[in-house]
């Protein structure tokens, strides 16, 4: 039976606590959300979800991937193809794009069941990511928060198999955003709660459960989306859930992170969950979906994965409202940004492998691991006799650093390093560590994201970050 083989969770470690919005001084402890910083994206996140999803699991039988997105940088490229070339995987894979809706991530994961159950694929990909933005000072500003979920889809090993599923379709002018707009529009609260949301998550489960033959009763776990706390409140009193059963939405340290947000609730729940329970999943957005799905023994026998847990333990706290709004690139500037056509897309092409994979070569004669790639063996001086060698998914360790007060941070100065990678000497950059953290041979893995915007449009990399 088709179903969840692995799974995994990104959760920028950035926090903004909320009283900050609002121009009070944060206190510890209090309410937060996580935040994308300067050089994340929706992207970004996707790849970082998707490597954790994978350890472990042979890359080269992915033969999909599926990524919903309603944040996608591009309005017209392909967000899965662009994942797929950053994990390496094989050319032939089948890739598809999810978006539109905020239930783009269940109708994703639906989609990659069916396509495995009828024999069309063997593994699939599912990456739900979202990076959405409220205006600055706004309600939903306060609400949103940032992330990303990943499945491996398959039949063989599943932790949690799909039993049922039950969508409806709506068209309601609740929440939007139009194409050029960087922020999310919503109608006034009451509507958009009460003609919107909650009936139409309420139709959706008890939709499930007429069609599964269930009670909502018999489920060890609900994950919901919900738009805020108080609404999430109202669905669960609806269905008449017992608060045990709820899985907790974590607004006030996650915060809503769109069409990801019912999966990575899903995510959660499964780090916990034990042979036999029922977990029911929930989206909304333009109509409603709903998933319900048992688990399996294997659950017990998979490794460790980084969910959301391990995410929400790791933390850096946003010092001030106003590095937030610079790192979002939402701050007033002299000058617009530049329209130039940025990075040439022929040296693109050509060495995409060296900075969308971080793909190096191993030579047949002496096992020399080398980056980028070049004709000639530094080591023994054989030449053509390269092997492909994947580096992203390598722990390194740092042999020297300087810091950069020059490069454009909110958070001066850039850490700028040389890696050893297996014997191959990469120049990277070093995030989520403070400058008086960084310490030479200290280990580090590698994480994709945005090196620049040149051209209006994000180009992306690899940096390093502490193991």
């Amino acid at each position: 039976m088709a179903g969840i083989v692995s799974y995994a969770a990104y959760i920028p470690p950035t926090r903004l606590a909320l009283a900050s919005i609002g121009g009070r001084e944060a206190k510890e402890g209090g309410p937060e959300k996580a935040v994308a910083w300067n050089d994340e994206d929706a992207v970004t996140m996707a790849v970082s979800a998707a490597v954790n999803c994978l350890r472990g699991f042979d890359r080269e039988k992915v033969d999909g991937v599926m990524f919903a997105c309603t944040s996608h940088p591009f309005e017209e490229k392909q967000g899965a193809a662009l994942l797929a070339r950053a994990l390496d995987l094989p050319r032939a894979v089948r890739t598809a794009d999810f978006s539109g809706s905020l239930r783009a991530g269940t109708s994703a994961l639906r989609a990659a069941v069916d396509a495995v159950a009828a024999g069309t694929a063997r593994r699939v990909l599912v990456v739900a990511s979202d990076c959405r933005m409220g205006a600055p000072g706004s309600g939903l500003e306060m609400n949103f928060g940032d992330g990303a979920v990943a499945f491996l889809l398959g039949t063989s090993d599943a932790v949690a198999t799909l039993d049922a599923c039950h969508a409806v379709a709506d068209e309601i002018v609740d929440v939007w955003r139009t194409a050029g707009d960087p922020f999310v529009h919503s109608w006034e609260d009451r509507f958009v709660i009460q003609e919107g949301y909650v009936p139409g998550i309420v139709e959706g489960v008890r939709g499930l459960l007429a069609e599964a033959g269930l009670r909502a009763s018999e489920f060890a776990k609900v994950a919901l989306y919900a738009p805020d706390k108080r609404s999430h409140g109202s669905a669960v009193r609806k269905l008449e859930l017992a608060s045990e059963q709820v899985q907790d939405p974590l607004f006030g340290r996650l915060g809503n992170t769109g069409c990801s947000f019912a999966l990575l609730q899903l995510a959660h729940a499964l780090e916990d969950a034990k042979p036999g329970d029922r977990l029911l999943v929930a989206s909304y957005g333009d109509g409603a979906e709903a998933l319900a799905l048992t688990v399996t023994e294997h659950v017990e026998k998979l490794e460790e994965r980084r969910g959301v847990g391990w995410h929400l333990g790791r933390r850096r706290g946003v010092e001030s409202y106003d590095r937030y709004l610079k790192a979002r690139s939402l701050q007033t500037t002299e000058y617009a940004a530049s329209k130039d056509p940025g990075l040439s897309a022929t040296i693109h092409f050509r060495e995409r492998d060296a900075d969308t994979s971080l793909v190096g070569q191993k030579c047949r004669s002496c096992g020399a691991v080398q980056f980028p790639d070049q004709r000639i063996c530094e080591t023994c001086f054989a030449k053509d006799e390269f092997d492909r060698y994947r580096l992203s998914d390598r722990v390194g360790r740092v042999l020297t650093y300087t810091f950069d007060f020059f490069f454009p941070t909110p958070d001066p100065p850039t850490v700028v390093t040389i890696c050893d990678i297996d014997g191959a000497r990469v120049h990277l950059q070093l995030v989520n560590v403070t400058p008086e953290a960084v310490k030479l041979d200290m280990p580090v893995e590698f994480e994709f994201r945005r090196i620049h915007q040149s051209g209006g449009r994000p180009n992306y990399y690899w940096k390093a970050t502490p193991q």
